[in-house]
């Protein structure tokens, strides 16, 4: 999907397995680590608001991953153009059925789900038509890929407690907000794209949409206030612009991923109530 915040190296695809490995049976797994964490806060940013955890929610996580998976062994099949690779279709098959099987399911339970199936399906196509045309690195498909990854926090909470409200998707576009702002920062690593003015222009309009899905009432001012999180980050990286630009990339990833779970942390103290009983996770 994007390398935004991923542990790899930008353009790094996977490495060349042996003949003796890259056989058709040999599992693929997506190397984007930055994208695991922006689908594991969303998953559980929607589980908070729905302030329970049921067998629907696991199945809504298997769900998300399995749809996860998915998309990196289609998207290494498109790059290849013409030439078709058994591996890469037979698991892309796989994941894809896991995710549409649970996802079918689910949609059984709350029908409202099939409108997020529908924003998935038209995000994957764009990425898919972005990547055949080498545009998949452009800011716009960047942000369509957040936005797309960060619907698993409507997924879940619709899974779980079977309808949406105006508010959860004041949750989603906050934790698309967030994360899309490594869209930016680390851009600043590359001299091709090292200007300042995008990052400061995308941060400002980010603050102003999370202030106006304050004011009406999309959001808490509790949970609008783990925004704060990331403009902290963008602060420490203009004010250690040389040490960002020059740091290993395990040491973005952590501050990225700090920054992530602090992120969470907030955003579940505000939308858990007071107090959970038992009876809330089964």
């Amino acid at each position: 999907m994007t390398d935004s915040i991923s542990n790899a190296p930008p353009g790094k695809i996977e490495p060349r397995p042996s003949n003796r490995t890259a056989t058709w049976y040999r599992p693929t797994f997506s190397h984007e680590h930055g994208v695991y964490v922006v689908l594991f806060v969303s998953l559980l940013t929607g589980a908070a608001a729905a302030q329970q955890w049921t067998l629907t929610t696991t199945l809504a996580c298997l769900s998300a991953f399995a749809g996860f998976q998915a998309e990196h062994p289609l998207v290494l099949q498109i790059k290849q153009r013409r030439s078709l690779k058994p591996r890469f279709l037979v698991w892309g098959a796989i994941y894809s059925g896991i995710a549409l099987g649970i996802a079918a399911y689910l949609s059984l339970q709350a029908p409202v789900l099939i409108w997020l199936y529908l924003g998935a399906i038209m995000a994957f196509a764009i990425d898919a038509i972005s990547v055949f045309y080498r545009q998949q690195k452009s800011v716009v498909n960047e942000l369509i890929t957040f936005a797309a990854v960060c619907l698993a926090t409507p997924f879940v909470y619709a899974a779980t407690v079977g309808t949406l409200i105006p508010t959860i998707f004041g949750l989603w576009a906050l934790n698309w907000l967030f994360f899309s702002s490594a869209i930016f920062t680390v851009k600043l690593r590359k001299p091709k794209t090292a200007a300042l003015l995008p990052g400061v222009v995308y941060h400002a309009i980010a603050s102003f949409i999370v202030a106006a899905l304050c004011y009406f009432n999309f959001l808490s001012p509790f949970t609008a206030a783990a925004f704060i999180v990331v403009l902290l980050k963008f602060a420490f990286i203009l004010a250690r612009r040389n040490w960002y630009q020059t740091a290993p990339i395990q040491k973005v990833a952590i501050l990225e991923t700090f920054c992530a779970l602090l992120f969470l942390f907030i955003t579940a103290i505000s939308l858990l109530p007071a107090h959970l009983s038992t009876s809330n996770f089964h």
